[in-house]
This record gives structure tokens, C-alpha cells and sequence, in this order.
């Protein structure tokens, strides 16, 4: 296609998804070293309390245009991939 913007809009979406990448493999890392870590000292790695006060503090934070719904479902996906990687 030729059409400059669509060209443009794409390309920037190619970064931001690149971007998005990245910080999902650095979370990986993180977790991977949390996770460690309670191995470790004998302490639970799903914490269900902790999941759910880091949504809600996503969803008070998030000023759209992602919606709640939407932001608790990227985030139920965002720790089942976690937990699926680990």
C-alpha cells in the first residue's frame, strides 16, 4: 500500500509493539527472580490478594482509553502468561 499515513500509523505501531515485547520478556525476567526468591524462603508464588490489588490499582490509574473491562482482561491474560512461562 502506498498511502503515507496508514504507512506512518503502522510503523509506529511496529515500534510500540517491539516496545510491548520487551517490557513482557523484562516482567518474565522479574517474575523469574521473585519467583526464585520464594522458592527459596518457603513462600507461596501465587498470591491471589496481591493480583487483585495490583488490578485494582492498574484500573485507578488507567485514564482510557482502554476500559476497565478491558484492562482487567489484558491483566487476567498478562498473569496466566506469567505463570504459563515460569
Amino acid at each position: 500500500m502506498s498511502d503515507d499515513v496508514v504507512n506512518a500509523l503502522r510503523e509506529e505501531i511496529n515500534a510500540i509493539d517491539r516496545e510491548l515485547v520487551a517490557l513482557v520478556n523484562r516482567r518474565i525476567d522479574t517474575v523469574a527472580r521473585l519467583k526464585r526468591h520464594k522458592d527459596e524462603h518457603g513462600i507461596a508464588f501465587v498470591d491471589p490478594d496481591r493480583e487483585a490489588q495490583l488490578i485494582a490499582d492498574r484500573v485507578r490509574e488507567n485514564s482510557g482509553p482502554l476500559s476497565e473491562q478491558g484492562l482487567r482482561e489484558f491483566y487476567a491474560e498478562l498473569l496466566a502468561l506469567m505463570k504459563r512461562e515460569l
